[in-house]
């Protein structure tokens, strides 16, 4: 196989007009137009407004290139396209050679009758999704939450808008474009299975061959660890299809973040004709481990569990969304800081959503790195479709087929799932205005979806929706007793933090809070005028339609008025921070009943209010700070009971053995008073939940008051902290809380790395560090200081920063510094 890549530069041309611009590949018309000065700043303030119409406009790229002569006497040629978005015409030496009408779509053409000597040019015209949307919604209305018709095009559906993200409708040669050449055949497809038994690993690779001569060729395989080979095998194929088998001894398993390492092995099968030449190859990489969805009946109704190498874990982690409105800027450096931050907040899972994309091979390699599990939705979400349609369903199913063949290999693959919220009120008994029926659902989603799972990805489990309920009326959706539930009774429903301790659910696939971005990201979208949160622009950067209200609402219930709009900024991260905390802490506490939490979401496509617990800038939130404490492996939680002035303390571990713990607390005054100390020592069993001791504080209240006191608690292993916990028994707003006056000292530790040691003389709640004009990776943030003890906290930085210059762009807040001036 040889080949010819035709990624780079292209031209780009709007179809009613004369002239054209530069354009590159893969890439798309916004991205295009912005390079060469044609548009602003598509996020800043509220231009994405005065760009609705290039989403109106056909848009045409090409280019030209030479063929190597050893390529023109191939066979056959293929013109691949790994995504084109989305309605495209493909044109080669003046004759259409295809068409393509999905996104989510790898596409082949046989160029080869169309290919000369020489010069080629070679154009595809994408034209605007908007018309034909328009005539499909006109023949029938198809129900949806979202943009009006979008479910007619296969085309990412947050491309529309979204109530976190912006319309910007793109179009373009989106992801890889090449000329492949072939001789004598091909694989068309390699799929590798595994069974583990006994210390050993058998692996079955099955091939299919696309052959356009019948002779015997040379299929051979091998596998390699760390550069050594440690299995072989080959065949002589006369037919269609094959199996080859290897067995590895002693297997070193793949396992999740926190749950083990990461092993993975390298498999390359390569096809040879009869003289040995290389006619194709295919790599993969893959990690070896059993993975299921455990659902057993229990004395809760069904369990939803995931089970890897045989021991069940609690799913941690949170709903992942595209990176960025224009999904070819997204290059590995932008995902392995996202996944890496989900790493190191101790997540083992994250669910890819269903209105976004299929992410790129990048994406999964890192997630298998890293140990993240993916719950992988197919895109389907908020909407109803014309599964009515014998075409549209063709089209799905060869998107299916596609990735499903693309990502299986994939050790962090866990499950795949059909749609995102159809099931939520989206479904009835027939059509009508706000529903699809249940026949037309089920014949994607409990019938063609699953069926396409099994005859390629047999060994991974299917979940038509989520929330699902597979037991009982299907309609009852988050049902406690069975499936996974969306949660958003807190925020949509504006009940209270305290409803998540009410909630008993198996797993929990989605809940969240909004906040917005810190300050200088506010600073990257608005000019000075615009900074009030009920400016135009700001509003225009908050999506949900009552989502500055509720933030507000929500804040003003647990903390005083903010002084200003910064912060204001900073108390809405503060505030979400403590909500998911609150919910995350119940259901750890709740397991095994409760198996996994996913929050919603980890990171935004552009700068604006959301439920991210990272910006679009990269920059942590409080959120991810507090996920780092509430994820990691062993958590110390505490359950207030005001009306009786008692707290329980709690010990959740996530690790498979037992493990000895001293847990120590501390009540205090607000002035920082040790009104009384505590400790106990215990054995802590793995995989389990534990009531450690409950603190009766009712003394102290009768002589202080509630208003007035704290219970600081902390978690040692093998003489070393690893989780504290603060709680009081009242809402942050009733604390007469004093200037904590903190004070810091800064030291170099390596180039590029400072210990920063922090101490205060009262007690100071979410203290949170920031650089004036340099991002920095802290080690630790809105975090709770108490007088007297010093805490040192890593800074990193590729600023190239002196300790003065630190020293003078250190910035130290606490939830005092919110409303006091």
């Amino acid at each position: 196989m040889r080949t010819l890549n035709l990624a780079g530069k292209w031209q780009l041309i709007q179809s009613d007009q004369r002239g054209h611009i530069a354009a590159q590949v893969p890439g798309c018309v916004h991205l295009d137009l912005l390079a060469a000065g044609r548009i602003p700043d598509p996020y800043y303030r509220d231009n994405e407004n005065q760009l609705q119409w290039i989403g109106e406009k056909t848009w045409i790229y090409s280019r030209t290139f030479t063929f190597p002569k050893n390529m023109l006497q191939a066979d056959q040629l293929l013109l691949c396209c790994d995504g084109l978005d989305t309605l495209a015409t493909i044109i080669l030496n003046g004759r259409k050679v295809g068409r393509a009408d999905n996104m989510h779509r790898r596409w082949e053409f046989d160029v080869t009758s169309s290919c000369k000597p020489g010069v080629n040019r070679l154009e595809i015209r994408f034209d605007s999704v908007l018309p034909y949307i328009r005539r499909c919604e006109k023949k029938r209305h198809l129900p949806t939450w979202v943009f009006p018709g979008g479910s007619w095009v296969r085309k990412e559906p947050c491309n529309f808008g979204w109530d976190w993200g912006p319309r910007l409708i793109t179009c373009g040669i989106w992801r890889n474009i090449e000329l492949r050449a072939f001789d004598t055949a091909r694989f068309a497809d390699v799929a590798i299975r595994q069974q583990q038994q006994n210390r050993q690993v058998n692996l079955k690779i099955s091939t299919k061959l696309e052959r356009r001569q019948k002779i015997p060729l040379k299929i051979a395989a091998c596998v390699a660890y760390k550069g050594k080979i440690v299995g072989q095998t080959e065949c002589v194929s006369r037919r269609t299809n094959d199996l080859l088998q290897i067995s590895i001894k002693n297997p070193n398993l793949w396992w999740p973040n926190g749950m083990g390492e990461q092993p993975l092995y390298e498999i390359n099968v390569e096809l040879r004709d009869g003289d040995g030449n290389l006619l194709d190859v295919v790599s993969r990489r893959i990690g070896l481990r059993t993975l299921e969805l455990q659902r057993n009946k229990d004395r809760w109704g069904q369990s939803f569990q995931f089970v890897i190498n045989g021991r069940p874990f609690f799913a941690k982690g949170a709903d992942w969304i595209p990176a960025d409105t224009f999904a070819p800027r997204v290059d590995e450096n932008l995902y392995r800081r996202l996944l890496q931050s989900a790493a190191d907040a101790h997540m083992n899972m994250l669910r890819v959503w269903g209105g976004g994309i299929y992410e790129s091979e990048t994406f999964y390699n890192l997630c298998d790195e890293l140990g993240l599990c993916i719950w992988q939705d197919f895109m389907f979400a908020c909407s109803t479709y014309p599964t009515f349609d014998k075409a549209f369903l063709a089209n799905v199913r060869a998107e299916a087929e596609d990735n499903i063949k693309r990502l299986r290999h994939h050790a962090c693959l866990t499950m795949w799932c059909g749609n995102n919220e159809l099931e939520q009120n989206l479904v009835a008994s027939r059509w009508d205005d706000k529903h699809m029926s249940w026949r037309d659902y089920s014949r994607l989603f409990d019938k063609l979806l699953p069926e396409v799972v099994r005859q390629y990805d047999p060994d991974r489990p299917y979940w038509p929706g989520s929330p699902h309920r597979p037991v009982g009326d299907r309609e009852q959706y988050n049902h406690h007793t069975a499936g996974d539930a969306h949660l958003w009774q807190v925020w949509h429903r504006h009940e209270p933090f305290e409803w998540y301790r009410s909630a008993k659910h198996r797993f929990v696939s989605e809940f969240g809070f909004q906040s917005f971005p810190e300050p200088r990201t506010v600073e990257t979208f608005t000019c000075s005028a615009d900074r009030n949160i009920t400016s135009p622009v700001m509003e225009h950067h908050q999506r949900h339609p009552r989502g500055n209200k509720l933030i507000m609402s929500y804040m003003l219930d647990w903390f005083r008025m903010p002084k200003n709009f910064e912060m204001t900024l900073w108390l809405s991260q503060i505030l979400q921070a403590m909500g998911i905390e609150y919910g995350v802490e119940h259901f750890r506490r709740n397991r095994p009943r409760t198996m996994g939490t996913i929050y919603w979401q980890l990171n935004d496509c552009w700068p604006v209010a959301s439920w991210a617990s990272i910006d679009s800038n990269g920059r942590w939130k409080a959120l991810h700070y507090r996920a780092r404490r509430f994820y990691a492996p062993l958590l110390l939680s505490a359950v207030e009971f005001p009306e009786n002035s008692r707290i329980e303390l709690h010990v959740t571990s996530d690790l498979h053995a037992a493990t000895s713990a001293k847990i120590t607390w501390q009540i205090l005054n607000l002035d920082g008073g040790i009104l009384s100390r505590g400790s106990c020592a215990r054995r802590i069993p793995g995989a389990k939940n534990t009531k450690l001791t409950v603190v009766d504080m009712t003394s102290q209240v009768q002589r202080y008051g509630r208003n007035n006191l704290l219970l600081f608690s902390q978690l040692h292993v093998n003489h070393q902290c690893v989780n504290t916990t603060l709680t009081s028994l009242v809402k942050p707003k009733r604390l007469e809380l004093r200037n904590p006056t903190i004070t810091s000292r800064v030291r170099r530790v390596h180039p590029g790395e400072f210990a920063i040691t922090l101490k205060a003389k009262k007690p100071a709640l979410w203290t949170w560090l920031e650089l004036t004009n340099h991002d920095g990776d802290f080690s630790d943030n809105f975090l709770h200081l108490l007088p007297g003890a010093a805490h040192i906290i890593n800074l990193k930085t590729n600023a190239g920063l002196s300790v003065a210059e630190v020293k003078r762009q250190l910035r130290i807040r606490s939830l005092f510094d919110t409303y006091e001036s």
